[in-house]
C-alpha cells in the first residue's frame, strides 16, 4: 500500500474490537495512519517513517506467558508511544513496570480522577477534575517503570493513564477511541498532533490529487471495467476513475432482481447521463432469481448471487473483448480484517469482500483506488468529486441486496413485497427528515405468516420488521429512538397499500462494539 506523502502515525494490533476507531479519530485530525500486525519488523516500521506509533488493545493477558509483545524497536527508535488498555499493560511491563490480575475489573462506563498535567490531557481535562472513560480489562498495572508517573486512576486502575514525557511515552488503561469517553477524540489528537508533532495537513482534497495520480501511473494506456452495485463504494470508486483515465474506464451494472425501488434507473441516470461514463446496463433478475430458487440457507444465498454475478459480468466483459484492470471498491476495513494476525471475529463473519486477488483465468489486475479510506471518508471523497447526496448519502445496502432481508427462500413475489414495504419505511422516514439521521434503516421479510382481520375477512399474510440504527462509525449501532406517531403511521401504510403483509413488528436490537457488520 502505498501512503500519501504527509506526517503519519503507525498502529500496532493487537487484536482489540474497536482497534479501526483509533485510526478513524486519528485521521479526524487529520492525521494519516494506518493499521499494522503488531509482528511487523523494525524494518517495515523504519520504511514507513511513521512520527509516533499506537499500540492498540487486546484480548490477551500479559500475565500469561505467550502473550504478544511489543517490537522492541518500537522503545528504542526515539518516537512517541501511547499504549490503549493491552497497549499499555505491554508497554509498562516490558519496560520494567508490573501488570497483575484486577480485584476490580472495570467493564463499561467508569470515572477518573485527574491526577495531574499532561501533554496528552492539554486542553480537555485539567488536574483534579472527574472524567467520563470507557473501560474493558481484567487486568491492569499495580507498578510503574522507572521515569512514569500517575496522571489519572480510576476505582479499578490506580494508573489509569500514565507518562514518562521525557522519552513521550504515554499508556492509559480506557478506550479513548469510542464515543462512550467523551473527550477520547481530543486525546487521541493530542498525542498526533502536539505529542507526535503531526501538521495534520491530510484531507480529501489532497487525497483526490494523489490517487488520481497514482491511478494514471498504475493503468497508463490500459483499460479498466468496474462493476457498480449501486452503492457509495462502487460508485465514488468509479467517478474518481473516471476522473483520471476517462473513457478507458467501462462500469457494468448488474441488476439481479434484488435491488431498491427506483435504484438501477437512478444508476443509470447518474453514471451515463450526468458523468458520461460508458456504462453496461444488464437486466439478470430472471437468471438470479432462478437460480435462488429452493435455497434458504443465507450463506448459500450469499455466495450463489456472488458467483452469478461473476458469470454475468465476465460475459460482459468478454462482449467487450476483455479489459486490464478491474475496479473494486474495496475499503480500508477490508484490508485491515483480511490480513488480521491475531484471529479477530473479521476472521470468520467477512465472506464477500475480494481482497485476495482474482482468479487467475480473469487475467487482469486490480484497481483499488479506496482501499487506504474508511467509510466516512469514501463519502467525503464523493461529496468532493460531485456525486449526488441521494448516492453519497445513501445507507449502507449490502451487495445480495434484499436477499439477506429475506429469510428463507428468495422468490419474486417475496422481493416484490419487500420492496413495498421497504419504500414505504424509507418514504416516511424522508419525509420526517430523518433520513441523514440515520445510519441505516430497511424491511426485514420475516418468515413466518400472521392470522389477521381486515375488513370484514381474515387474512394470513406475511409478517415484516422494520430496523433502524445510528452510528458514527459503522461498527458499534444503538436503535433510534423512533416515536410510536411515526412507527404507527409505517406500519398503517404498509399493511394497507402492501397486499399480502398484514403485520409489522420494530427490531430494537443494538449492534454491540466490534461486530463487524449489520446485514
Amino acid at each position: 500500500m502505498n501512503a500519501p506523502a504527509h506526517d503519519r502515525l503507525l498502529i500496532l494490533d493487537f487484536g482489540s474490537q474497536v482497534t479501526q476507531l483509533i485510526a478513524r479519530r486519528v485521521r479526524e485530525a487529520g492525521v494519516y495512519c494506518e493499521i499494522w500486525p503488531y509482528t511487523a519488523t523494525a524494518e517495515r516500521i523504519r520504511a514507513f517513517a511513521p512520527r509516533g506509533i499506537i499500540l492498540s488493545g487486546g484480548p490477551a493477558s500479559v500475565t500469561e506467558g505467550a502473550a504478544p509483545r511489543v517490537p522492541q524497536y518500537v522503545f528504542e527508535a526515539g518516537l512517541p508511544v501511547l499504549g490503549i488498555c493491552y497497549g499499555q499493560q505491554a508497554m509498562c511491563a516490558q519496560l520494567g513496570g508490573e501488570v497483575e490480575p484486577s480485584d476490580h475489573r472495570e467493564f463499561g462506563r467508569a470515572f477518573v480522577e485527574v491526577l495531574d498535567d499532561c501533554a496528552l490531557f492539554a486542553g480537555i481535562w485539567p488536574r483534579g477534575g472527574r472524567e467520563q472513560v470507557w473501560m474493558s480489562h481484567g487486568d491492569r498495572v499495580t507498578r510503574l517503570p522507572t521515569g512514569f508517573r500517575a496522571v489519572a486512576a480510576s476505582d479499578g486502575a490506580p494508573f489509569a493513564a500514565c507518562a514518562d514525557e521525557s522519552r513521550h511515552f504515554y499508556g492509559v488503561q480506557f478506550h479513548p477511541e469510542v464515543v462512550h469517553t467523551p473527550h477520547g477524540a481530543q486525546l487521541l489528537a493530542n498525542f498526533a498532533r502536539q505529542v507526535a508533532g503531526c501538521r495534520g495537513d491530510w484531507s480529501m482534497a489532497g487525497f483526490r490529487a494523489e490517487a488520481i495520480a497514482r491511478i494514471r501511473a498504475q493503468v497508463g494506456s490500459g483499460r479498466v471495467i468496474c462493476g457498480l452495485s449501486g452503492g457509495v463504494d462502487s460508485a465514488v470508486a468509479a467517478v474518481l476513475i473516471h476522473e483520471a483515465i476517462g473513457d478507458q474506464l467501462t462500469c457494468i451494472y448488474v441488476d439481479h432482481g434484488l435491488m431498491r425501488t427506483g435504484e438501477t434507473e437512478q444508476v443509470v441516470a447518474t453514471f451515463r447521463d450526468r458523468f458520461n461514463i460508458r456504462l453496461i446496463d444488464r437486466d439478470a433478475s430472471e437468471l438470479f432469481l432462478g437460480q435462488l430458487s429452493g435455497i434458504t440457507d443465507p450463506e448459500v444465498k450469499r455466495k450463489t448471487i456472488g458467483r452469478l454475478f461473476i458469470e454475468v459480468f465476465e460475459e460482459e466483459q468478454n462482449r467487450l473483448g476483455g479489459a486490464d484492470f478491474l475496479a473494486q471498491g474495496t475499503l480500508y476495513p477490508d484490508v485491515i480484517e483480511s490480513i488480521s494476525a491475531t484471529g479477530g471475529p473479521s476472521v470468520t463473519i467477512k465472506s464477500h469482500h475480494n481482497v485476495g486477488g482474482l482468479p487467475a483465468h480473469m487475467r487482469m489486475r486490480l484497481v483499488e483506488p479506496l482501499r487506504d479510506l474508511f467509510k466516512d471518508e469514501v463519502r467525503a471523497l464523493g461529496r468532493e468529486l460531485g456525486l449526488p447526496h441521494e448516492i453519497v448519502g445513501r445507507h449502507p445496502f449490502p451487495g445480495p441486496g434484499l436477499a439477506i432481508r429475506i429469510p428463507g427462500e428468495v422468490t419474486r413475489e417475496k422481493a416484490d413485497l419487500l420492496r413495498k414495504a421497504d419504500t414505504i419505511y424509507l418514504e416516511e422516514i424522508r419525509a420526517a427528515g430523518l433520513y441523514d439521521a440515520i445510519w441505516q434503516a430497511f424491511v426485514v421479510l420475516l418468515p413466518v405468516r400472521s392470522v389477521g382481520v381486515m375488513g370484514d375477512g381474515r387474512t394470513y399474510d406475511q409478517a415484516c420488521a422494520l430496523r433502524a440504527v445510528t452510528s458514527t462509525d459503522g461498527m458499534t449501532a444503538d436503535v433510534y429512538p423512533f416515536d410510536m406517531a411515526f412507527l404507527t403511521r409505517v406500519a398503517g401504510r404498509i399493511v394497507n397499500e402492501v397486499r399480502g403483509i398484514n403485520r409489522v413488528t420494530y427490531d430494537i436490537t443494538s449492534k454491540p462494539p466490534g461486530t463487524i457488520e449489520w446485514e
